[in-house]
């Protein structure tokens, strides 16, 4: 798929909280996206509310949101950030 120049920013929903062996692979596919998103010169915002994960590594995002997975918190966070994309499958 062509890069789309009328997106900027991006908003990526996070794994949230995990069970043990089970998570692995949603952190690995979130980690990856914020990664590819950022190689193709999109801006990413991410909400994780697992510090523990290591999708919440300062590096993997512009701005990260280590918060509650909740619809008021996306809700106030999308009003903050204003993003162009929300991206809720990756986690």
């Amino acid at each position: 798929m062509p890069r789309r120049d009328d997106i900027h920013k991006i908003l990526l929903l996070g794994s949230g909280p995990i069970v043990i062996g089970q998570a692995c692979e949603f952190d690995y596919s979130g980690t990856q996206a914020c990664k590819a998103l950022r190689e193709e010169g999109y801006e990413v915002v991410l909400v994780n509310s697992n510090p523990a994960s290591i999708m919440t590594d300062p590096e993997t995002a512009d701005r990260t949101y280590i918060e509650p997975l909740t619809p008021e918190i996306v809700e106030k966070v999308i009003e903050k950030e204003q993003p162009c994309a929300l991206l809720p499958t990756m986690g």
